[in-house]
């Protein structure tokens, strides 16, 4: 269930991002280092983060603050978990043409490497070196608000709110079919429909319902009524933004590929039950309240 909600938590991040490939790096040259750091680090720990990255002090930063992150994750996950406090940071350095992307983590607890990796693909950043770390063990939530928010400050832009809106969406549907059919099988179940989209795009809601059910068929999922019916109107939004659907059918290959070996890792594992344990103590004491 929680595999779901945590690898969805970053499809969502990614697809705010789909409204074109990403423009941030569009006029920078291979080499060219963009670093974004949480507010709430020291002085000390700036600096000491600096020259963990590399880095000079006068490289271009973007600040990421806890408001911030409160702001673009308080509608997914919970108060406790994004906390008080914007502390992981990222350095993204551009790389030469058809290089691919690659990903390193220090101190991050929450978001693993692969669900950077996979983010960021889906974003369009296939060129591009990308490590995030922070001064001792964090969730990483900052880290991926500040890439958003660097996204749309190098790029002098903003995010439509109907693509944050279909992002938002998304995480919450794969998220809610990942508690009853198991996280592994929803992500797949999603992807696998975003594939079928890229290759041959559905013209009617009658066709979206009918791949939906295929797809869901083939995996040998029996979705109920009011999935069906969520999952169609999710994607009848989706198909009507401006996303590149060939370039995200060549990333979701590489995403399908690699989610199979994340989820069957042991220490992914071990710390979804830990995530699991959380929730449902939160859960328990939200309905004692109600006793």
């Amino acid at each position: 269930m929680k595999k779901a909600k945590i690898f969805a938590l970053l499809s969502i991040m990614a697809a705010a991002l789909l409204i074109a490939p990403l423009k941030m790096f569009a006029d920078a040259a291979p080499g060219d280092v963009i670093v974004t750091l949480g507010q709430n680090l020291t002085d000390e720990q700036k600096n000491s983060l600096l020259k963990e990255m590399e880095v000079s002090a006068d490289v271009q930063t973007v600040t990421v603050t806890n408001e911030e992150e409160h702001k673009y994750l308080g509608d997914y996950i919970s108060k406790a978990q994004i906390g008080s406090k914007a502390i992981s940071s990222s350095k993204i350095t551009v790389g030469e043409k058809d290089q691919g992307l690659s990903v390193k983590t220090n101190n991050i607890n929450w978001v693993t490497e692969e669900m950077y990796m996979n983010a960021l693909t889906t974003a369009g950043v296939t060129d591009a070196e990308i490590y995030v770390t922070a001064p001792f063990e964090v969730s990483g939530t900052a880290a991926l608000t500040g890439i958003l928010k660097a996204y749309e400050t190098t790029a002098q832009i903003e995010i439509p709110e109907a693509q944050k809106q279909v992002a938002n969406e998304e995480m919450v549907k794969t998220a809610e079919l990942g508690e009853r059919i198991g996280a592994k099988e929803a992500t797949e179940l999603m992807t696998r429909v975003k594939e079928e989209i890229a290759k041959n795009p559905v013209q009617s809601e009658d066709d979206l319902r009918a791949l939906i059910e295929k797809v869901a068929k083939d995996m040998g999922i029996e979705l109920t009524q009011e999935e069906l019916n969520g999952l169609i109107a999710l994607f009848n939004k989706m198909k009507d933004l401006n996303i590149d659907w060939d370039q995200l059918q060549s990333d979701l290959k590489n995403i399908s590929e690699n989610l199979g070996d994340f989820l069957n890792k042991e220490e992914t594992q071990s710390f979804i039950q830990k995530i699991l344990e959380f929730l449902s103590a939160i859960i328990e004491a939200i309905k004692s309240l109600f006793k």
